[in-house]
């Protein structure tokens, strides 16, 4: 199956809830993950992170689904074709 780059954007609205989770599934999919830059952003309460990912679609929809399955936890995908 073919390779594609590309950039997952995460924002988490209750870290405390849910970074063992996160942590956990960033972790279990870390053979896909080319980089990683997160940002509290105090004053509204939440926490941005950015992925850089290169993997098959089925990894990178296996990884988008399990975070986005997590409460308060909003992910968007945009990949190379």
């Amino acid at each position: 199956m073919e390779r594609r780059i590309g950039v997952i954007g995460i924002v988490i609205e209750n870290r405390k809830e849910v970074s063992d989770k996160l942590n956990k599934v960033l972790s279990d999919h870390g053979d896909i993950i080319v980089g990683r830059m997160g940002i509290p952003y105090k004053e509204r309460g939440l926490c941005v992170i950015s992925l850089i990912v290169d993997g098959t679609t089925d990894e990178i929809g296996a990884l988008t689904g399990k975070l986005g399955s997590l409460p308060g936890v909003k992910v968007k995908s945009a990949l190379t074709k």
